[in-house]
């Protein structure tokens, strides 16, 4: 099976789910004062690696806002497993759920299906990362097919600080297309 990947620089899709407060969210479209998003994809309730990056991304995200980058991270689970999962996490960016497979596949993510009834009852996306500019076009994106590719996240602010000066000029990079 393959999958089909966003191009960096194209426009990022309007996706709708909802966050865990049961408010509407569009997946792309920074909140508040910020005018870039980071998207986190994340597999959902079952990956304890998630809890975990989850929770170390709550400790960046003062960073992240300071760069005009507001957060949100998704997955597949339903509202009940969302909400068994907030006992885990100590985040206080927004969460959101419900995100279909027809919206997995339209961000070209990689999807799993469970190992079993014990890991969770749904198909699943694996870790994506979508850093969404003020344009609405992708600016950075990272696609993982495991749970253990995260980027590393002192790296990822030191870029976005420099991408974001504006003397830099620092264009979407990974635009030029195949001949």
């Amino acid at each position: 099976m393959y999958t089909r990947k966003l191009h960096p620089g194209s426009e990022f899709p309007a996706i709708q789910v909802k966050r865990s407060d049961g408010e509407a969210l569009t997946l792309g479209k920074p909140q508040g004062e910020h005018d870039w998003q980071l998207v986190v994809v994340y597999r959902g309730k079952h990956c304890p690696i998630c809890t975990k990056f989850l929770n170390k991304l709550e400790s960046y995200r003062e960073h992240f806002s300071a760069q005009g980058i507001d957060l949100v991270a998704v997955s597949a689970d339903d509202e009940q497993q969302l909400t068994q999962h907030r006992e885990s996490l100590e985040v206080n960016f927004p969460l959101a759920y419900g995100l279909t497979l027809e919206q997995m596949q339209s961000l070209g993510l990689f999807i799993s299906t469970p190992r079993s009834e014990k890991e969770t009852d749904h198909d699943f996306p694996e870790p994506a990362f979508f850093i969404v500019n003020g344009e609405g076009k992708i600016q950075i994106q990272e696609i993982a097919n495991a749970p253990f590719v995260r980027p590393d996240l002192d790296t990822l602010i030191g870029g976005i600080e420099f991408i974001r000066k504006p003397d830099n000029d620092y264009p979407i990079r990974g635009t030029r297309d195949y001949d």
